[in-house]
Protein backbone atom coordinates (compact mmCIF):
# COMPACT_ATOMS: atom_id res chain seq x y z
CA UNK A 1 0.00 0.00 0.00
CA UNK A 2 1.71 3.28 -1.19
CA UNK A 3 1.86 6.43 1.47
CA UNK A 4 -0.06 9.46 1.32
CA UNK A 5 1.34 12.81 1.18
CA UNK A 6 -0.26 16.11 2.59
CA UNK A 7 0.64 19.28 2.51
CA UNK A 8 -0.47 22.55 4.37
CA UNK A 9 -1.52 23.58 8.22
CA UNK A 10 -1.44 21.57 11.03
CA UNK A 11 -1.89 23.35 14.20
CA UNK A 12 -3.91 23.29 17.48
CA UNK A 13 -7.91 22.99 17.67
CA UNK A 14 -9.24 24.82 20.84
CA UNK A 15 -12.46 22.50 21.07
CA UNK A 16 -15.52 24.25 23.62
CA UNK A 17 -15.81 22.10 26.91
CA UNK A 18 -18.93 21.75 26.08
CA UNK A 19 -21.71 22.50 23.12
CA UNK A 20 -24.09 25.49 22.98
CA UNK A 21 -22.49 28.13 23.28
CA UNK A 22 -20.64 31.01 20.98
CA UNK A 23 -17.00 31.15 21.20
CA UNK A 24 -17.70 34.96 23.29
CA UNK A 25 -19.22 32.84 25.93
CA UNK A 26 -17.63 29.76 26.29
CA UNK A 27 -15.25 29.40 29.12
CA UNK A 28 -13.02 26.42 29.07
CA UNK A 29 -11.46 24.96 25.70
CA UNK A 30 -9.31 21.77 25.21
CA UNK A 31 -6.30 21.65 22.77
CA UNK A 32 -6.75 19.21 19.91
CA UNK A 33 -4.37 18.75 16.97
CA UNK A 34 -6.05 19.88 14.13
CA UNK A 35 -5.83 21.25 10.02
CA UNK A 36 -7.45 19.72 7.55
CA UNK A 37 -4.62 18.35 5.99
CA UNK A 38 -3.27 16.92 9.26
CA UNK A 39 -6.31 15.32 9.59
CA UNK A 40 -6.31 13.72 6.41
CA UNK A 41 -3.26 11.75 7.06
CA UNK A 42 -4.51 10.80 10.33
CA UNK A 43 -7.75 8.99 8.83
CA UNK A 44 -5.43 7.38 6.18
CA UNK A 45 -2.54 6.21 9.36
CA UNK A 46 -5.33 4.91 11.25
CA UNK A 47 -6.77 2.70 8.88
CA UNK A 48 -3.54 0.98 8.53
CA UNK A 49 -1.87 3.14 5.58
CA UNK A 50 1.41 5.23 6.14
CA UNK A 51 1.09 9.18 5.63
CA UNK A 52 3.69 12.15 5.46
CA UNK A 53 3.14 15.68 6.82
CA UNK A 54 4.81 18.62 4.89
CA UNK A 55 4.45 21.70 7.32
CA UNK A 56 5.98 24.52 8.99
CA UNK A 57 5.49 24.99 12.69
CA UNK A 58 6.60 27.23 15.45
CA UNK A 59 9.32 26.54 18.03
CA UNK A 60 6.93 26.69 20.64
CA UNK A 61 5.01 24.48 23.01
CA UNK A 62 2.19 24.03 20.72
CA UNK A 63 4.58 22.98 17.76
CA UNK A 64 6.36 20.35 20.20
CA UNK A 65 2.24 19.23 20.75
CA UNK A 66 1.55 18.94 16.62
CA UNK A 67 4.52 16.95 16.33
CA UNK A 68 4.89 14.40 19.08
CA UNK A 69 0.64 13.50 18.80
CA UNK A 70 1.20 12.68 15.12
CA UNK A 71 4.15 11.34 16.05
CA UNK A 72 1.88 8.83 18.23
CA UNK A 73 -0.88 7.75 15.65
CA UNK A 74 2.08 7.08 13.23
CA UNK A 75 2.74 9.91 11.21
CA UNK A 76 6.13 10.58 9.85
CA UNK A 77 6.77 14.05 10.85
CA UNK A 78 10.31 13.77 9.80
CA UNK A 79 9.97 16.57 7.26
CA UNK A 80 8.08 19.25 9.42
CA UNK A 81 10.42 21.58 9.92
CA UNK A 82 10.46 24.35 13.04
CA UNK A 83 10.92 28.37 12.72
CA UNK A 84 11.22 31.16 15.30
CA UNK A 85 9.50 33.92 12.72
CA UNK A 86 6.39 32.82 13.55
CA UNK A 87 4.26 31.31 16.12
CA UNK A 88 2.49 27.79 15.13
CA UNK A 89 -1.87 28.72 14.07
CA UNK A 90 -4.19 28.36 16.65
CA UNK A 91 -7.75 27.90 16.19
CA UNK A 92 -10.50 28.76 18.49
CA UNK A 93 -13.96 26.75 18.07
CA UNK A 94 -17.53 26.34 19.44
CA UNK A 95 -20.19 23.94 18.60
CA UNK A 96 -24.24 24.88 18.23
CA UNK A 97 -26.29 22.03 19.76
CA UNK A 98 -26.14 20.42 16.20
CA UNK A 99 -22.41 20.08 16.79
CA UNK A 100 -22.01 22.71 13.74
CA UNK A 101 -19.28 25.34 13.77
CA UNK A 102 -17.84 28.79 14.62
CA UNK A 103 -14.21 29.46 13.96
CA UNK A 104 -11.94 31.67 15.62
CA UNK A 105 -8.22 31.89 13.88
CA UNK A 106 -5.06 33.29 15.59
CA UNK A 107 -3.06 33.59 12.13
CA UNK A 108 -1.38 36.38 11.45
CA UNK A 109 0.72 34.74 10.25
CA UNK A 110 1.36 31.66 11.14
CA UNK A 111 4.48 29.73 10.89
CA UNK A 112 2.56 27.29 8.37
CA UNK A 113 2.32 30.31 6.05
CA UNK A 114 6.14 30.71 5.71
CA UNK A 115 6.51 27.30 4.12
CA UNK A 116 8.34 27.63 0.59
CA UNK A 117 8.91 25.86 -2.51
CA UNK A 118 12.60 24.91 -1.37
CA UNK A 119 11.51 23.13 1.61
CA UNK A 120 9.30 20.57 -0.23
CA UNK A 121 11.31 17.62 -0.64
CA UNK A 122 11.31 15.78 -3.56
CA UNK A 123 12.24 12.38 -2.13
CA UNK A 124 9.46 12.32 -0.20
CA UNK A 125 6.93 11.50 -3.41
CA UNK A 126 9.03 8.79 -4.89
CA UNK A 127 6.50 5.51 -5.10
CA UNK A 128 3.86 7.97 -3.26
CA UNK A 129 -0.10 7.40 -3.80
CA UNK A 130 -1.43 10.67 -3.70
CA UNK A 131 -0.46 14.49 -2.86
CA UNK A 132 -3.61 15.61 -0.96
CA UNK A 133 -4.04 19.63 -0.27
CA UNK A 134 -6.76 22.31 1.22
CA UNK A 135 -7.65 25.74 0.38
CA UNK A 136 -6.53 27.64 3.70
CA UNK A 137 -3.22 27.43 2.56
CA UNK A 138 -3.58 28.98 -0.78
CA UNK A 139 -3.15 33.00 0.05
CA UNK A 140 -0.96 35.22 -1.29
CA UNK A 141 2.15 33.82 0.88
CA UNK A 142 5.44 31.82 0.38
CA UNK A 143 3.06 28.23 1.04
CA UNK A 144 1.03 29.01 -2.12
CA UNK A 145 3.80 28.12 -4.14
CA UNK A 146 5.52 25.26 -1.89
CA UNK A 147 1.69 23.92 -2.98
CA UNK A 148 3.05 24.43 -6.75
CA UNK A 149 6.54 22.58 -6.41
CA UNK A 150 4.51 19.71 -4.36
CA UNK A 151 2.42 19.17 -6.98
CA UNK A 152 5.01 19.49 -9.63
CA UNK A 153 6.73 16.68 -7.64
CA UNK A 154 3.46 14.51 -7.15
CA UNK A 155 2.87 14.51 -10.92
CA UNK A 156 6.99 14.01 -12.03
CA UNK A 157 6.06 10.80 -9.94
CA UNK A 158 3.05 9.45 -10.50
CA UNK A 159 0.80 10.13 -7.85
CA UNK A 160 -2.64 11.74 -7.34
CA UNK A 161 -3.31 15.18 -6.75
CA UNK A 162 -6.66 15.02 -4.20
CA UNK A 163 -8.01 18.50 -3.35
CA UNK A 164 -10.40 19.25 -0.36
CA UNK A 165 -11.39 23.20 -0.77
CA UNK A 166 -12.50 22.68 3.04
CA UNK A 167 -13.07 26.64 2.83
CA UNK A 168 -12.21 29.52 5.63
CA UNK A 169 -13.99 32.72 4.24
CA UNK A 170 -13.14 33.63 7.63
CA UNK A 171 -9.45 33.56 7.01
CA UNK A 172 -9.32 35.48 3.91
CA UNK A 173 -9.95 39.31 3.49
CA UNK A 174 -11.65 38.93 0.17
CA UNK A 175 -14.05 36.29 -0.66
CA UNK A 176 -13.62 36.79 -3.99
CA UNK A 177 -9.92 36.00 -3.84
CA UNK A 178 -10.63 32.96 -2.33
CA UNK A 179 -12.76 32.16 -4.71
CA UNK A 180 -10.07 32.90 -7.55
CA UNK A 181 -7.70 30.65 -5.33
CA UNK A 182 -9.98 27.46 -5.26
CA UNK A 183 -10.54 27.97 -9.15
CA UNK A 184 -7.02 28.29 -10.13
CA UNK A 185 -6.11 25.05 -8.21
CA UNK A 186 -8.85 22.77 -9.81
CA UNK A 187 -7.37 22.12 -12.64
CA UNK A 188 -4.27 20.68 -10.51
CA UNK A 189 -6.75 17.99 -9.17
CA UNK A 190 -7.40 14.58 -10.31
CA UNK A 191 -10.14 13.80 -7.35
CA UNK A 192 -11.85 17.00 -5.65
CA UNK A 193 -14.17 16.26 -2.38
CA UNK A 194 -16.55 19.35 -2.37
CA UNK A 195 -19.25 19.82 -0.14
CA UNK A 196 -22.69 21.09 -0.97
CA UNK A 197 -22.13 24.01 0.66
CA UNK A 198 -19.00 25.04 -1.31
CA UNK A 199 -20.60 24.03 -4.33
CA UNK A 200 -22.31 27.28 -5.05
CA UNK A 201 -19.54 29.47 -3.70
CA UNK A 202 -16.96 27.64 -5.69
CA UNK A 203 -18.76 26.90 -9.12
CA UNK A 204 -21.72 29.52 -9.20
CA UNK A 205 -24.09 26.23 -9.56
CA UNK A 206 -26.50 24.87 -6.84
CA UNK A 207 -27.08 21.68 -8.31
CA UNK A 208 -23.94 19.19 -8.66
CA UNK A 209 -25.22 18.23 -12.24
CA UNK A 210 -25.13 21.26 -13.23
CA UNK A 211 -21.81 22.16 -12.07
CA UNK A 212 -20.43 18.71 -13.39
CA UNK A 213 -19.25 19.46 -17.24
CA UNK A 214 -17.27 22.32 -15.94
CA UNK A 215 -15.68 19.99 -13.20
CA UNK A 216 -14.65 17.69 -15.96
CA UNK A 217 -13.68 20.36 -18.57
CA UNK A 218 -11.34 21.47 -15.81
CA UNK A 219 -9.75 18.11 -15.84
CA UNK A 220 -10.68 16.67 -12.47
CA UNK A 221 -11.84 13.06 -12.65
CA UNK A 222 -13.51 12.05 -9.82
CA UNK A 223 -15.75 14.25 -7.69
CA UNK A 224 -16.45 12.98 -4.47
CA UNK A 225 -20.00 15.14 -3.06
CA UNK A 226 -20.71 15.08 0.37
CA UNK A 227 -23.96 16.63 1.61
CA UNK A 228 -24.02 16.46 5.17
CA UNK A 229 -27.19 14.68 6.73
CA UNK A 230 -27.93 13.67 3.16
CA UNK A 231 -25.32 11.56 2.10
CA UNK A 232 -22.35 11.26 -0.21
CA UNK A 233 -22.09 10.60 -4.03
CA UNK A 234 -19.39 9.86 -6.17
CA UNK A 235 -19.43 10.96 -10.41
CA UNK A 236 -17.33 10.04 -12.76
CA UNK A 237 -17.83 10.90 -16.48
CA UNK A 238 -18.65 6.81 -17.02
CA UNK A 239 -20.58 6.10 -13.63
CA UNK A 240 -22.36 7.65 -10.74
CA UNK A 241 -23.05 6.43 -6.93
CA UNK A 242 -24.90 7.33 -4.00
CA UNK A 243 -25.55 6.72 -0.21
CA UNK A 244 -28.00 8.31 2.50
CA UNK A 245 -27.06 9.79 5.46
CA UNK A 246 -26.42 7.47 7.79
CA UNK A 247 -28.99 9.20 10.61
CA UNK A 248 -26.55 9.73 13.24
CA UNK A 249 -26.70 12.80 15.94
CA UNK A 250 -23.00 14.09 16.06
CA UNK A 251 -21.58 15.16 19.05
CA UNK A 252 -18.84 16.93 17.43
CA UNK A 253 -18.69 17.19 13.60
CA UNK A 254 -14.91 18.47 13.68
CA UNK A 255 -12.67 16.48 11.13
CA UNK A 256 -15.43 15.19 9.58
CA UNK A 257 -14.82 16.02 6.05
CA UNK A 258 -11.27 15.27 7.11
CA UNK A 259 -12.04 11.57 7.79
CA UNK A 260 -14.34 10.86 4.67
CA UNK A 261 -11.62 11.81 2.10
CA UNK A 262 -8.50 10.36 4.27
CA UNK A 263 -11.02 6.83 4.28
CA UNK A 264 -11.71 7.72 0.95
CA UNK A 265 -8.21 7.60 -0.68
CA UNK A 266 -7.40 5.01 1.70
CA UNK A 267 -9.55 2.43 0.30
CA UNK A 268 -8.54 3.70 -2.98
CA UNK A 269 -4.74 2.76 -2.41
CA UNK A 270 -5.30 -0.32 -0.69
CA UNK A 271 -6.81 -1.72 -3.70
CA UNK A 272 -4.26 -0.31 -5.78
CA UNK A 273 -7.03 1.95 -7.97
CA UNK A 274 -4.87 3.92 -10.00
CA UNK A 275 -6.58 7.08 -12.65
CA UNK A 276 -7.14 4.74 -15.40
CA UNK A 277 -9.09 2.77 -12.94
CA UNK A 278 -11.08 5.09 -11.43
CA UNK A 279 -12.10 6.39 -14.89
CA UNK A 280 -13.76 2.91 -15.71
CA UNK A 281 -15.25 1.83 -12.09
CA UNK A 282 -18.55 1.70 -12.23
CA UNK A 283 -21.32 2.84 -9.74
CA UNK A 284 -21.75 -0.39 -7.61
CA UNK A 285 -17.78 -0.69 -7.16
CA UNK A 286 -17.82 3.48 -6.08
CA UNK A 287 -20.69 2.93 -3.91
CA UNK A 288 -18.88 0.18 -1.53
CA UNK A 289 -16.55 2.85 -1.20
CA UNK A 290 -18.69 5.50 -0.15
CA UNK A 291 -20.43 3.46 2.51
CA UNK A 292 -17.58 2.64 4.18
CA UNK A 293 -16.75 6.22 4.61
CA UNK A 294 -19.74 7.33 5.49
CA UNK A 295 -19.50 4.10 8.42
CA UNK A 296 -16.32 5.56 8.94
CA UNK A 297 -17.26 9.04 9.77
CA UNK A 298 -20.64 8.20 11.16
CA UNK A 299 -18.23 7.14 14.34
CA UNK A 300 -15.99 9.76 14.37
CA UNK A 301 -18.60 12.49 14.83
CA UNK A 302 -19.47 10.43 18.28
CA UNK A 303 -16.59 11.97 19.49
CA UNK A 304 -14.83 15.08 20.60
CA UNK A 305 -11.82 15.94 18.07
CA UNK A 306 -10.71 15.02 14.59
CA UNK A 307 -7.90 12.47 14.31
CA UNK A 308 -8.44 11.60 17.83
CA UNK A 309 -12.04 10.27 17.22
CA UNK A 310 -11.11 8.15 13.97
CA UNK A 311 -11.42 4.58 14.51
CA UNK A 312 -8.86 1.89 13.29
CA UNK A 313 -10.04 -0.66 10.51
CA UNK A 314 -10.26 -3.49 13.33
CA UNK A 315 -12.64 -0.90 15.03
CA UNK A 316 -14.84 -0.60 11.99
Amino acid sequence: MKHLVAIGEALIDFAPAGAGKPIKATESFIPNVGGAPANVCGAYVRLGGKAVMLTLLGEDPFGDKIVEELASYGIDVNYIQRTEKANTSLAFVALDQQGDREFAFFRKPGADMLYRPEDVPREVFQDAYALHFCSVSLGDYPMKEAHRQAIQYAREAGALISFDPNLRPQLWQDEEALRQAVREFLPYADILKISDEELPFITGKTHMEEALPDLFAAGISVVLYTQGRQGASVYTKQAQAHVPGNGIRAVDTTGAGDGFIGSFLNQLSMDGKGLEDMRTMDGEAWRQYLEFSDRFCGKSIQSKGAIASYVTREEM
